[in-house]
């Protein structure tokens, strides 16, 4: 077993718990905006419909197809008018709503403070998410996983982003690491497993949901849940 020095963590969906904390948000938008007066959708189809949408506008903003402003903007339109409302019947202010609520969320998935505790004594821990910089600091503020990670960086601050390998050399220049003494964990399997094997780092392929591609290169490891890590590290 090979033997590492610093562990590369994605945030979303690896640890904080997005699922769990956006569909709260979005039940709470739906009474908050009064959704309901509208008698087109109930709150389960809402959160369904904008979790299809969201998972679309992030995959495009991954490849650099839309900005942070079109992803922010374009994601609730498309979802209520997928619902059936008229472009002036979107409440004003929706958007900016869940971007103030949503990271202040705290659920993370099961056994990430135990791990987090079990590994930093051992390992100089990091982030390394592609999500926006004030909203992951809030995120990781509110669910109290702050003090876990030396270095936080976001494709913000760096200019890249994953699954561009100069996204993690950026990391690996400010912790002074060779790739081989690093080693990623992350649920998607193209920014975080391909990009870090594109650079050389080993990865741990978080699959909470046990999908199958036979089209995908084998991850160094593949894991179901968190606790598993204490096997490999």
């Amino acid at each position: 077993m090979k033997t590492y020095q610093h562990i590369l963590f994605d945030l979303d969906h690896t640890l904080w718990d997005f699922e769990k904390n956006s569909e709260e948000t979005i039940y709470t938008l739906y009474d908050q905006f009064e959704l309901a007066g509208f008698a087109k959708f109930d709150r389960t189809s809402f959160y369904k419909k904008y979790k299809f949408v969201n998972t679309l506008m992030w995959d495009l903003y991954n490849k650099g197809k839309i900005n942070q402003k079109e992803l922010r903007e374009y994601r609730f339109k498309k979802t209520l008018m997928g619902l059936g409302l008229e472009e002036h019947e979107v409440p004003a202010g929706i958007s900016e709503a869940y971007t103030d609520l949503c990271p202040t969320k705290k659920a993370v998935f099961p056994y990430t403070y135990e791990v987090l505790q079990y590994l930093q004594p051992k390992y100089d821990l990091h982030i390394i998410t592609n999500g926006f910089k004030e909203v992951q600091h809030v995120k990781m503020a509110s669910s109290q996983l702050q003090s876990y990670f030396k270095e936080i960086v976001t494709s913000e601050c760096c200019g890249y982003k994953k699954p561009d390998r100069r996204m993690f050399e950026h990391l690996l220049n400010r912790i002074e690491v060779k790739p081989a003494d690093c080693l990623m964990i992350g649920d998607n399997f193209e920014c975080d497993i391909e990009g870090a094997m594109a650079c050389g780092i080993d990865q741990v392929y978080f699959n909470p949901e046990g999908v199958r591609s036979k089209k995908r290169p084998k991850p160094t490891y593949e894991i179901m849940c968190l606790s598993e890590l204490k096997a490999i590290l």
